[in-house]
């Protein structure tokens, strides 16, 4: 009866040795066939061993390609400097994200015209996952050739790496993306669009006055290094193109008259995507890329982008013309994102905010609904503080303040007095100007003069978290679904007293965005929070707040902001039409120098219509001196355009 027996034959591949295990009938043919295996890797080839050779160095090669290492690979083959550069060149232009060879159990001889007896022709699927096509796969073919002694090589030739390459070819895959759908306002007109642009750039062998041309680049105020541009042309060929800077189409026209005469000056229309308004809040989309790099649009890149497709072509190494397209598959466009946005409003924002020479935010949302209607920010691609900002509210907080001690049972008339300072743990706090008034003040005129001693007086009616318990009825301290990156407020409990008195005043630890505070005048209109709302369709469960206030309460606020406009601090919007409510805040911060610096707010709604706001001017000064003035103008560019 005949017994079985096992071997191992080793061999070689990616440069070790591994083994094949064989099962073998019979104990005398296994030393049989080992002993003719050693002699066939000896001499290199030939019967079955030729046909494993033959697929162990297909296999070598392609592993190396799959990974990566494409000088590996190209050693593999009998020329590999030309074999490591088509490689590259296929690797560079189709940028697979991933990639796997299968090698064929089947190796046949060669043609006779491509090679010399011996050797054998290895098929193998290659499959690769390319950008915009997906899995796409063809079947190739390996010429592998037996060298001296135990190497086997593969034939090099461009048909290696695709069966449809010659020579001077390769393969390059092209990414295409439909047309980016656009961000809308509330009544469907673009916030975001393609827009044209000017590209300016400098021609080095025309520019004969210097001075002059840093000059009114200057003046385009978009943040041009001319010191550094100078050095960039200088390092420049005469006739290489120096590119400058990108701007609107309205920045140009306003320029072109200036900047056209100017010897070296160069200009290129283009189109891009651009925020049409709300720039900060919308974003802005990379013009290399084409993708969201801020704002709205990174936010919903992939509803606006769509699903891009592709085009996988053979092209001519040295033209980059396109030969034969071997496989095309289109996109799916994408999606629009409609806003809340209302662009009269968010235009009155602007204009408003344009006139301040600040940076700073202005905010306005439908009371009754919590719809963002503007989102304004200076400077209009910087920083969307108007959302996101995380400011000290200074003394617009005393409307939460004032609820408190509402709620606890204080009324309007009840008297807190107004002292010029008062110490608190050591601390001293005065109001701003240091003013006084008579011992009898009533919360009514502590709050229209924002009076910051009364409401400190207030202390013992406060636990060291109660305050931030009343904010929560203002959605402050919440998790917002507004459908955009949003800061909510920040009322962290206190651990000293002196540190409740500043959290009273708005200052210590309470922070709060321009959106956050325009949703506390809102709350005080509408009689209860409704959380602000910027993209609809993309809100699914908005915040409720657990704390709820009285309609008595709320019915008080609403004559407190009224009376701060027509006798008190926000006086700036008594000749505002439509019955505006306001409260003042100048809010205390550390500037850059170490220095005691002011941030100036106003707060407030205007009763005859479903509109609060919010408007903060960065180190901006006085609330009712500075931030009064610029809410009038937005709110009469509002009323204007209603």
């Amino acid at each position: 009866m005949a017994n079985s027996g096992s071997g191992w034959i080793p061999s070689r591949a990616s440069g070790s040795w591994r083994s094949h295990r064989l099962t073998l009938i019979g104990g005398a043919a296994l030393v049989t066939v080992l002993a003719v295996g050693a002699v066939l890797l000896l001499r290199g080839g030939g019967g079955d061993n030729g046909d494993e050779r033959a697929r162990v160095a297909a296999q070598e090669f392609l592993d190396a390609w799959a990974e990566g290492e494409l000088a590996r690979a190209a050693e593999v083959t009998d020329d590999p400097a030309e074999a490591e550069s088509l490689l590259e060149s296929v690797m560079s232009n189709t940028a697979p994200e991933e990639i796997s060879f299968e090698v064929g159990d089947d190796s046949a001889p060669s043609d006779a015209a491509r090679a010399p007896d011996g050797a054998r022709a290895v098929p193998f699927t290659a499959r690769f996952t390319l950008a915009g096509l997906g899995e796409w796969s063809y079947e190739g073919e390996a010429l592998a050739v037996p060298g001296e002694g135990e190497a086997w090589s593969l034939r090099w030739e461009s048909a290696l790496l695709h069966p449809d390459l010659v020579e001077g070819q390769t393969l390059v895959n092209t990414v295409l993306w439909p047309e980016r759908a656009p961000i809308l306002a509330a009544d469907e007109s673009p916030l975001a669009d393609r827009a044209p642009v000017w590209e300016i750039s400098i021609w080095p062998a025309q520019l004969t006055d210097e001075e002059r041309a840093w000059s009114v680049l200057d003046e385009l105020d978009a943040g041009i290094d001319v010191a550094a541009l100078g050095e960039r042309v200088a390092e420049a060929e005469p006739d290489q193109a120096v590119p400058v800077v990108t701007v609107r189409e309205e920045v140009y026209a306003a320029h072109a008259e200036e900047l056209l005469p100017v010897p070296g000056l160069q200009f290129a229309e283009r189109e891009r995507t651009l925020a049409l308004a709300a720039r900060a809040v919308v974003g802005s989309v990379d013009p290399e890329t084409g993708e969201g790099t801020s704002g709205l649009q990174s936010r919903y890149q992939e509803v606006l982008a769509g699903t891009p497709g592709g085009r996988l072509v053979i092209a001519d190494r040295t033209t980059g013309v396109a030969v034969r397209t071997l496989e095309e598959r289109e996109g799916e466009a994408g999606l629009p994102v409609a806003t809340t946005i209302d662009p009269e409003v968010q235009r009155a924002a602007e204009e408003a905010l344009a006139g301040a020479d600040k940076e700073g935010s202005i905010v306005a949302i439908r009371s009754s609904t919590g719809e963002v209607l503007a989102a304004a920010d200076a400077p209009t691609g910087g920083f969307e503080r108007s959302l996101q900002g995380q400011l000290p509210p200074g003394s617009t907080f005393k409307v939460i303040t004032a609820a408190h001690l509402l709620e606890s049972g204080v009324a309007v008339d009840d008297p807190l007095g107004c002292p010029r300072y008062v110490t608190v743990n050591g601390q001293r706090f005065e109001n701003q100007g240091e003013f006084e008034l008579a011992d009898d003040t009533d919360l009514h005129d502590a709050f229209t003069a924002s009076c910051n001693t009364a409401f400190i007086g207030q202390l013992d009616r406060f636990e060291p978290g109660s305050l931030g318990e009343t904010a929560q009825a203002f959605g402050i301290g919440g998790t917002w679904d507004v459908g955009a990156a949003t800061f909510d407020g920040a009322v962290p409990v206190s651990e000293e007293d002196n540190q409740l008195a500043a959290s009273l005043i708005g200052q210590h630890q309470v922070l709060a965005s321009p959106l956050g505070m325009a949703s506390v005048a809102g709350t005080v209109a509408a009689g209860g929070f409704h959380q602000p709302v910027l993209v609809p369709e993309a809100v699914e469960a908005p915040h409720t707040p657990a704390v709820e206030l009285s309609e008595a309460t709320f019915e008080a606020l609403r004559g407190l902001m009224r009376d701060t406009v027509t006798e008190g601090s926000a006086s700036a919007l008594a000749d505002v039409p439509g019955e505006p409510h306001g409260k003042t805040g100048t809010a205390e911060f550390e500037n850059e120098e170490g220095e005691v610096a002011t941030h100036a707010w106003m707060i407030g709604y205007l009763g005859a219509e479903d509109v609060a706001f919010a408007v903060m001017l960065e180190d901006g000064g006085s609330g009712g001196r500075d931030a009064g003035p610029l809410a009038a103008d937005f709110l009469n560019g509002f009323v204007e355009r209603r």
